[in-house]
């Protein structure tokens, strides 16, 4: 997340369409699940264990 999310509004366009699309860009780019992520600490077994449970349900849904 070197870069920051930009988006330029042209001369005719709408701001809300703007704000639409700076929305799906920061989506895209990952930047809101990173704040997600780092809003609070995250012991090293609990991340183990999410990540355990997100493969088990994964392998639930291809069965």
């Amino acid at each position: 997340m070197n870069e920051l999310s930009t988006v330029r509004v042209g001369e005719t366009e709408n701001v809300e369409n703007a704000i639409k699309r700076f929305k799906r860009k920061c989506q895209k780019d990952g930047v809101i699940g990173d704040l997600r992520k780092h809003e609070q600490y995250e012991k090293p077994s609990v991340k183990r264990k999410k990540k355990q449970k997100a493969a088990i349900k994964r392998n639930k849904k291809r069965a």
